[in-house]
């Protein structure tokens, strides 16, 4: 069943206030090889994405969700 159009915008608001998004542009053909690597890996795109990032900047999983103004980042 198809979600109902106030299910919709609650999601939408959910996402604005708790998510920031980044548009990553790759060579095409490229998008394939990185889904089924990620999906060997047991993640989605975004998912591999995050962890990557994650670990390049040295953060724990529970400080990687953890928004950057409560870090004192902002």
């Amino acid at each position: 069943m198809p979600a109902s159009k106030a299910q919709q915008r609650a999601v939408a608001k959910y996402m604005a206030a708790n998510y920031d998004e980044i548009k990553v542009r790759v060579p095409k053909g490229r998008k394939a090889e990185i889904e089924v690597y990620a999906n060997q890996c047991g993640e989605s795109i975004n998912g591999l994405v995050n962890s990557l990032l994650r670990n390049t900047l040295g953060q724990s999983e529970e400080e990687w969700k953890r928004a950057a103004d409560e870090q004192g980042d902002a």
